[in-house]
């Protein structure tokens, strides 16, 4: 699933440690979903995209899972 995380993170200065403690995950989780390789769970979705005060559709591209 795409993201738009890393291009916020760079935008808030923040590494991929401190966006990781600020929402109770992993360095590691955070790669993962950067790089595609790992899809968050919901809460998880959600925590990130509250974190930088946006809603879940501007940070995760869910348009692999809509019907054509």
């Amino acid at each position: 699933m795409k993201t738009i995380i890393k291009e916020l993170r760079k935008k808030n200065k923040l590494s991929q440690e401190e966006l990781a403690e600020a929402v109770g995950t992993t360095r590691q989780t955070i790669t993962s979903i950067e790089n595609g390789k790992y899809t968050a769970s919901l809460p998880l979705a959600y925590k990130i995209s509250h974190y930088f005060g946006l809603a879940i559709e501007e940070v995760f591209d869910f348009s692999e899972f809509e019907e054509n």
